[in-house]
């Protein structure tokens, strides 16, 4: 059986079993569309919201940056893991216990606003958009690499599957799913994992194989990674180079995006209790780290493999020849991604080899000159393929690839839903019900939740043609706008009487204007190639990239949503005593459980 056949066999199962989860699960009422009913276990709702979690960013981008970064890129599993800890002890429970279905109807009771509302709908649109845009990147990669079919289409077939589970089912037939999600994604992410560190260090456990030793050399294996990637001109793999500022201030706004993103704040309103919302945070930890902690080795053990596969001879003798790319079945997965434009080599010298090495590297000019070659010939290798194309690289059973397959659009495909449903929920029922149609009727609200979401898939599709950097990379932008605007309005409604509705809403919109600027300035107005005035490699102020610039947009919120409060009237004593009642650490209250 062929490489695509068993690809298609994986794909199609995974894909039968999530639809058929949702005609199982189909939400026939509103509590049912946007919060499962209310009755969802706290194990369920933990693998759910992990699944929810762990998106394309998580699976198919993040180990790649790591493995091509290195230490640095570390802040991403940091700041992605650190703000669970923020959201489990900060605000899942208090929220739970307010008892409403979305993040915009808090913030709307809460700061006793329509208006305050109707700006978190907006902080929440632009948030979730943003990150849809790097699930359908990965949902277009890995469809143009397993499916065999052009990135457009991969797209077009993507949002075709959310929409069949995630349209009829709502929150009820997304929860269900994303546990078969979480199953799919975890297992293809770990199995090859094993298999490679069982390769490389004879230990079949990731994380600890890491620190291992080489089993070839005998010496440890991050000691011999970082010999490999300076004799070729790079930076130490395990050290720490990148600005500490910005590091920082990335890890920061990773953390509290995550606890300000609307369609994980939405899984906690599934449980039944706020206990139950608690311990979801805390089974939603556990299964993450299944991942997080095997990212790293993932990342490591892959550069190793494919820098070595670049100069089989050792990085003193010759690099691969281009007959060896050709001829050589080793090298056959290069042919493969190479039809998908994400992976590129070229003969420069003429020589007939490729070399692999960092052509801006002053220390390597000495010998390349003397040598004769002519720049860095491995010209392009898309860091969002190498956890899909990891088990080709070192050479692992058909089946193991075709798991992957089924497991990278698992994880695209979990968010992308969860997103689409957040974005649903804001249309339909904090928009249309709660200001524009409040006398709408309940089906009616459920058929304008299933339009906007197909709506809003059509939107993501065309957006995910045009993303403005890798898919981890993208994700941090949108952490970055949730980072300034919706995380500082929660943690002031739930801890502070004295911010009142005009502050709330001068906060949310300075943080999100701000930050949505920064981006736009460096990363092209609304995306578009070649508007931009600034690059990462030289930003606006200092050394703040537009993907870190979200703590500062939060500062900026915190900052103008008092000054604003101190200045405008006192928040009434009934909204007052509404905030005391939800940090009262007893019970759920009639009022949410009722919901």
């Amino acid at each position: 059986m062929d490489q695509f056949t068993i690809n298609l066999l994986f794909v199609g199962a995974s894909f039968a079993l999530y639809i058929g989860i949702a005609v199982w699960a189909r939400a026939g009422s509103t509590s049912e569309f946007y919060a499962a009913g209310r009755g969802v276990h706290p194990v369920t709702n933990g693998m759910a919201t992990a699944a929810d979690w762990m998106s394309a960013a998580s699976f198919i981008s993040m180990a790649g940056l790591i493995a091509f970064t290195g230490y640095d890129n570390s802040s991403f599993l940091m700041g992605w893991t650190g703000g669970y800890v923020l959201l489990a002890l900060l605000l899942a429970p208090y929220l739970r216990k307010f008892g409403k279905f979305t993040v915009s109807e808090f913030i709307g009771d809460r700061f006793y606003s329509s208006t305050a509302r109707m700006v978190a709908v907006i902080c929440l649109l632009v948030a979730s958009i943003t990150y849809v845009i790097g699930q359908m990147q990965g949902v277009g990669i890995a469809f143009g690499r397993f499916l065999e079919v052009d990135a457009f289409w991969g797209l077009l077939i993507g949002a075709c599957v959310v929409f069949a589970y995630a349209v009829f089912g709502g929150m009820k037939g997304v929860t269900y799913t994303q546990v078969a999600q979480y199953c799919v994604l975890i297992t293809a992410y770990t199995i090859p994992a094993v298999f490679i560190s069982l390769q490389l260090t004879g230990n079949p456990i990731p994380a600890l194989g890491l620190f291992g030793e080489h089993q070839a050399s005998g010496e440890p294996l991050l000691a011999k990674l970082d010999a490999i990637v300076t004799d070729l001109g790079f930076k130490e793999y395990t050290l720490h180079h990148a600005d500490t500022l910005n590091m920082v201030l990335f890890t920061l706004s990773l953390m509290i995006g995550t606890a300000g993103l609307p369609h994980v704040i939405m899984r906690f309103f599934t449980v039944p209790r706020v206990a139950d919302a608690r311990w979801s945070a805390g089974w939603t930890l556990v299964f993450i780290a299944l991942l997080y902690l095997t990212a790293p080795a993932v990342g490591a053990m892959a550069r190793l493999n494919i820098t070595e596969m670049m100069w089989p001879n050792g990085t003193s003798g010759d690099a691969v020849t281009v007959e060896m790319i050709e001829n050589d079945p080793e090298y056959d997965w290069m042919a493969t991604w190479q039809k998908t434009g994400l992976l590129d080599w070229e003969d420069k010298n003429g020589d007939g080899k490729i070399q692999y090495y960092n052509d801006a590297s002053d220390a390597m000019q000495e010998r390349a000159t003397a040598a004769g070659w002519e720049g860095n010939e491995l010209t392009n290798f898309n860091r969002d393929i190498l956890v899909l194309a990891n088990p080709e690289i070192a050479n692992l059973p058909g089946w193991v690839i075709g798991l992957v397959a089924a497991g990278g659009l698992a994880a695209a495909l979990s968010t992308a839903a969860g997103l689409l449903l957040a974005i649903s929920s804001a249309v339909s029922h904090d928009l249309l019900k709660g200001q524009l149609t409040p006398n709408m009727s309940e089906s009616s609200e459920l058929l304008a939740a299933r339009i906007s979401m197909a709506a809003a898939i059509v939107v993501a599709v065309i957006l995910g043609l045009n993303p403005p950097g890798f898919a981890a990379q993208t994700v941090a932008l949108a952490f970055g706008l949730a980072a300034a605007s919706i995380f500082p309005a929660l943690m002031m409604g739930i801890f502070s009487t004295k911010i009142n509705n005009v502050g709330a809403v001068a906060g949310m919109l300075a943080g999100l204007v701000t930050t949505l600027l920064y981006i736009f300035l460096h990363k092209g107005w609304f995306f578009i190639p070649d508007t931009n005035l600034f690059t990462d490699a030289d930003p606006l102020l200092g050394t703040i990239q537009s993907t870190s610039f979200g703590a500062v947009g939060a500062a900026i919120n915190f900052a103008v949503a008092y000054g604003v409060s101190s200045m405008t009237k006192e928040t009434p004593q009934e909204i007052k005593d509404l905030v005391e009642s939800v940090r009262v650490p007893r019970g759920a209250g009639a009022a949410a459980a009722d919901h």
